[in-house]
Protein backbone atom coordinates (compact mmCIF):
# COMPACT_ATOMS: atom_id res chain seq x y z
CA UNK A 1 0.00 0.00 0.00
CA UNK A 2 3.04 2.30 0.33
CA UNK A 3 4.87 1.29 -2.86
CA UNK A 4 4.34 5.44 -4.36
CA UNK A 5 5.47 6.85 -1.16
CA UNK A 6 7.21 10.25 -2.14
CA UNK A 7 6.32 9.84 -5.52
CA UNK A 8 3.61 12.74 -7.61
CA UNK A 9 1.21 11.48 -10.38
CA UNK A 10 -0.89 13.84 -12.32
CA UNK A 11 -3.83 11.62 -13.89
CA UNK A 12 -5.79 13.88 -16.81
CA UNK A 13 -9.46 13.52 -16.45
CA UNK A 14 -9.52 12.67 -13.34
CA UNK A 15 -12.76 14.32 -12.07
CA UNK A 16 -14.80 10.51 -13.15
CA UNK A 17 -14.97 7.21 -13.84
CA UNK A 18 -11.65 5.64 -14.60
CA UNK A 19 -9.42 8.79 -14.29
CA UNK A 20 -11.23 9.09 -10.80
CA UNK A 21 -10.59 5.26 -9.49
CA UNK A 22 -6.83 5.82 -10.91
CA UNK A 23 -6.42 8.74 -8.70
CA UNK A 24 -7.45 7.32 -5.80
CA UNK A 25 -5.67 3.75 -6.16
CA UNK A 26 -2.02 6.19 -6.69
CA UNK A 27 -3.16 8.00 -3.52
CA UNK A 28 -3.70 4.80 -1.63
CA UNK A 29 -0.29 3.12 -2.69
CA UNK A 30 1.44 6.63 -1.65
CA UNK A 31 1.39 9.47 -4.26
CA UNK A 32 0.72 12.47 -4.12
CA UNK A 33 -1.83 13.18 -6.88
CA UNK A 34 -3.10 16.33 -9.05
CA UNK A 35 -6.24 15.46 -11.15
CA UNK A 36 -7.09 17.63 -13.90
CA UNK A 37 -10.95 18.30 -15.76
CA UNK A 38 -12.63 20.31 -17.95
CA UNK A 39 -15.92 20.86 -16.24
CA UNK A 40 -17.59 19.96 -13.05
CA UNK A 41 -15.47 21.48 -10.41
CA UNK A 42 -17.51 19.81 -7.80
CA UNK A 43 -16.85 16.38 -8.83
CA UNK A 44 -12.73 17.27 -9.03
CA UNK A 45 -13.43 18.28 -5.68
CA UNK A 46 -15.24 15.23 -4.43
CA UNK A 47 -12.23 13.10 -5.87
CA UNK A 48 -9.67 15.05 -3.99
CA UNK A 49 -12.07 15.21 -0.72
CA UNK A 50 -11.89 11.59 -1.03
CA UNK A 51 -8.07 11.24 -1.05
CA UNK A 52 -7.89 13.66 1.60
CA UNK A 53 -10.33 11.94 3.78
CA UNK A 54 -8.06 8.82 3.67
CA UNK A 55 -5.31 10.40 4.33
CA UNK A 56 -3.61 11.02 0.88
CA UNK A 57 -2.57 14.21 -0.54
CA UNK A 58 -4.33 15.97 -3.94
CA UNK A 59 -5.17 18.91 -6.02
CA UNK A 60 -7.26 19.43 -9.01
CA UNK A 61 -6.36 21.79 -11.77
CA UNK A 62 -8.99 22.40 -14.56
CA UNK A 63 -7.75 21.88 -17.86
CA UNK A 64 -9.58 20.79 -21.00
CA UNK A 65 -7.31 18.53 -22.81
CA UNK A 66 -7.94 19.77 -25.75
CA UNK A 67 -6.36 23.62 -24.97
CA UNK A 68 -2.54 23.23 -25.75
CA UNK A 69 -1.89 26.10 -22.96
CA UNK A 70 -3.72 24.60 -20.17
CA UNK A 71 -2.24 20.99 -20.38
CA UNK A 72 1.22 22.61 -20.35
CA UNK A 73 0.42 24.59 -17.42
CA UNK A 74 -1.36 22.23 -15.67
CA UNK A 75 1.95 20.12 -15.72
CA UNK A 76 3.98 23.11 -14.52
CA UNK A 77 1.59 23.58 -11.41
CA UNK A 78 1.55 20.02 -10.81
CA UNK A 79 5.56 20.58 -10.35
CA UNK A 80 5.13 23.89 -8.53
CA UNK A 81 3.00 22.39 -5.94
CA UNK A 82 4.58 19.33 -5.23
CA UNK A 83 8.39 20.09 -6.35
CA UNK A 84 8.54 16.89 -8.95
CA UNK A 85 6.30 14.06 -11.85
CA UNK A 86 6.95 11.29 -11.50
CA UNK A 87 4.26 9.49 -13.53
CA UNK A 88 2.06 10.79 -15.46
CA UNK A 89 -1.01 8.95 -16.51
CA UNK A 90 -2.78 10.62 -20.15
CA UNK A 91 -6.63 9.30 -18.94
CA UNK A 92 -8.51 12.28 -20.38
CA UNK A 93 -11.00 11.34 -23.51
CA UNK A 94 -13.67 11.35 -25.34
CA UNK A 95 -16.33 9.63 -27.83
CA UNK A 96 -19.00 10.65 -30.24
CA UNK A 97 -20.63 7.97 -31.14
CA UNK A 98 -22.02 8.08 -35.15
CA UNK A 99 -21.76 6.89 -38.61
CA UNK A 100 -18.41 7.60 -39.80
CA UNK A 101 -20.03 9.32 -43.21
CA UNK A 102 -22.59 11.81 -40.73
CA UNK A 103 -18.95 13.22 -38.69
CA UNK A 104 -18.78 16.58 -38.76
CA UNK A 105 -14.89 17.75 -39.20
CA UNK A 106 -15.57 19.68 -35.52
CA UNK A 107 -16.50 16.69 -34.06
CA UNK A 108 -13.40 14.73 -35.50
CA UNK A 109 -10.85 17.73 -34.52
CA UNK A 110 -12.54 17.59 -30.78
CA UNK A 111 -11.54 13.49 -30.28
CA UNK A 112 -8.51 14.08 -32.10
CA UNK A 113 -7.69 17.46 -29.90
CA UNK A 114 -8.22 15.25 -26.73
CA UNK A 115 -7.52 12.01 -27.01
CA UNK A 116 -4.13 12.14 -28.89
CA UNK A 117 -3.03 15.53 -29.39
CA UNK A 118 -4.00 16.47 -25.60
CA UNK A 119 -1.83 13.29 -24.72
CA UNK A 120 1.12 14.44 -26.71
CA UNK A 121 1.25 17.53 -24.90
CA UNK A 122 0.85 16.44 -21.61
CA UNK A 123 3.69 14.02 -22.09
CA UNK A 124 6.17 16.22 -23.83
CA UNK A 125 5.20 18.76 -20.73
CA UNK A 126 6.03 15.62 -18.11
CA UNK A 127 8.88 14.47 -20.28
CA UNK A 128 11.12 18.15 -19.21
CA UNK A 129 11.03 17.12 -15.28
CA UNK A 130 11.16 13.61 -15.20
CA UNK A 131 13.86 11.79 -13.62
CA UNK A 132 15.35 8.17 -13.78
CA UNK A 133 11.89 5.87 -12.76
CA UNK A 134 9.40 7.84 -14.32
CA UNK A 135 6.41 6.26 -15.62
CA UNK A 136 4.54 7.80 -18.63
CA UNK A 137 0.77 5.33 -18.74
CA UNK A 138 -1.42 6.23 -21.43
CA UNK A 139 -5.26 5.24 -21.40
CA UNK A 140 -5.67 3.67 -24.70
CA UNK A 141 -8.48 1.30 -25.45
CA UNK A 142 -9.22 -2.26 -26.41
CA UNK A 143 -10.81 -0.81 -29.89
CA UNK A 144 -7.19 0.57 -30.75
CA UNK A 145 -6.61 -3.20 -31.30
CA UNK A 146 -9.37 -4.54 -32.45
CA UNK A 147 -13.28 -2.62 -33.53
CA UNK A 148 -16.00 -4.63 -32.02
CA UNK A 149 -18.73 -2.59 -33.20
CA UNK A 150 -19.72 0.55 -35.77
CA UNK A 151 -19.75 3.74 -35.08
CA UNK A 152 -16.55 4.89 -33.25
CA UNK A 153 -14.27 5.40 -36.51
CA UNK A 154 -12.50 8.37 -35.27
CA UNK A 155 -12.07 7.54 -31.60
CA UNK A 156 -10.64 3.75 -32.78
CA UNK A 157 -8.15 5.78 -34.95
CA UNK A 158 -6.73 7.81 -32.10
CA UNK A 159 -6.66 5.13 -29.64
CA UNK A 160 -4.58 3.04 -32.34
CA UNK A 161 -2.45 6.17 -32.46
CA UNK A 162 -2.10 6.09 -28.85
CA UNK A 163 -0.90 2.25 -29.55
CA UNK A 164 2.10 3.24 -31.93
CA UNK A 165 2.96 6.42 -29.75
CA UNK A 166 3.30 4.44 -27.05
CA UNK A 167 5.56 1.62 -28.58
CA UNK A 168 7.61 4.62 -29.90
CA UNK A 169 8.35 6.79 -27.35
CA UNK A 170 9.28 3.44 -25.26
CA UNK A 171 12.35 3.20 -27.80
CA UNK A 172 13.42 6.43 -27.33
CA UNK A 173 13.26 7.26 -24.13
CA UNK A 174 14.24 4.15 -22.64
CA UNK A 175 17.60 5.09 -22.24
CA UNK A 176 16.39 7.82 -19.38
CA UNK A 177 15.11 4.92 -17.27
CA UNK A 178 11.79 6.08 -18.03
CA UNK A 179 8.91 3.16 -18.96
CA UNK A 180 5.94 4.36 -21.13
CA UNK A 181 2.69 1.74 -21.59
CA UNK A 182 -0.44 1.81 -22.78
CA UNK A 183 -3.58 0.77 -20.49
CA UNK A 184 -6.34 -0.89 -22.71
CA UNK A 185 -9.90 -1.01 -21.35
CA UNK A 186 -12.79 -3.26 -22.81
CA UNK A 187 -16.37 -2.26 -22.05
CA UNK A 188 -16.09 -0.72 -18.01
CA UNK A 189 -18.80 0.77 -16.31
CA UNK A 190 -18.85 4.01 -15.89
CA UNK A 191 -21.20 6.96 -16.18
CA UNK A 192 -20.32 7.54 -19.97
CA UNK A 193 -20.73 3.80 -20.69
CA UNK A 194 -23.12 2.45 -17.94
CA UNK A 195 -23.21 -1.57 -18.33
CA UNK A 196 -27.18 -0.79 -18.13
CA UNK A 197 -26.76 1.29 -20.69
CA UNK A 198 -28.50 1.06 -24.58
CA UNK A 199 -24.82 -0.24 -25.91
CA UNK A 200 -24.39 -2.53 -23.45
CA UNK A 201 -25.91 -5.48 -24.63
CA UNK A 202 -23.82 -6.45 -27.14
CA UNK A 203 -20.42 -5.14 -25.47
CA UNK A 204 -20.86 -7.33 -22.55
CA UNK A 205 -22.01 -10.22 -24.80
CA UNK A 206 -18.46 -9.52 -26.93
CA UNK A 207 -16.43 -10.33 -23.56
CA UNK A 208 -15.21 -14.02 -22.89
CA UNK A 209 -16.57 -12.59 -18.92
CA UNK A 210 -20.11 -11.83 -20.22
CA UNK A 211 -19.55 -8.91 -18.04
CA UNK A 212 -18.60 -5.20 -17.99
CA UNK A 213 -15.26 -4.60 -15.81
CA UNK A 214 -15.06 -2.01 -13.03
CA UNK A 215 -13.05 1.10 -13.14
CA UNK A 216 -10.79 -0.54 -10.08
CA UNK A 217 -9.82 -3.12 -12.48
CA UNK A 218 -8.53 -0.95 -14.66
CA UNK A 219 -6.97 1.20 -11.94
CA UNK A 220 -5.18 -1.98 -10.34
CA UNK A 221 -3.07 -2.46 -14.06
CA UNK A 222 -2.38 1.40 -13.54
CA UNK A 223 -0.72 0.84 -10.49
CA UNK A 224 1.37 -2.37 -11.20
CA UNK A 225 2.64 -0.27 -14.28
CA UNK A 226 3.33 2.94 -12.24
CA UNK A 227 5.08 0.98 -9.50
CA UNK A 228 8.34 -0.98 -8.75
CA UNK A 229 7.02 -4.18 -9.98
CA UNK A 230 6.21 -2.86 -13.37
CA UNK A 231 10.15 -1.45 -13.82
CA UNK A 232 10.48 -4.07 -17.16
CA UNK A 233 7.51 -3.04 -18.92
CA UNK A 234 7.73 -1.00 -20.74
CA UNK A 235 6.22 -0.35 -24.71
CA UNK A 236 3.19 -2.60 -23.63
CA UNK A 237 0.00 -2.84 -24.88
CA UNK A 238 -1.85 -3.99 -21.20
CA UNK A 239 -5.50 -4.69 -23.00
CA UNK A 240 -8.16 -5.53 -19.78
CA UNK A 241 -11.09 -6.40 -21.51
CA UNK A 242 -12.38 -9.27 -20.15
CA UNK A 243 -11.23 -11.26 -23.43
CA UNK A 244 -13.11 -9.07 -26.07
CA UNK A 245 -10.35 -9.62 -27.86
CA UNK A 246 -9.42 -12.79 -27.52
Amino acid sequence: MSSLIEKVALVTGGSRGIGAAIAKRLAADGAKVAITYAKGASAAAAVVATIQRDGGTAIAIQADAADVKAVQSAVEKTVTCFGRLDVLVNNAGTAIPKPFAETSIEEMDRVIDINFRGLMVATQSALKHMKSGGRIINIGSAVGERVAAPGLVPYAGTKGAVKMFTQALAREIGSRDITVNNVQPGPIDTELNPAAGDWAVPQKAATALNRYGNVDEIAAMVSLVAGPEGSYITGANLTVDGGMNA
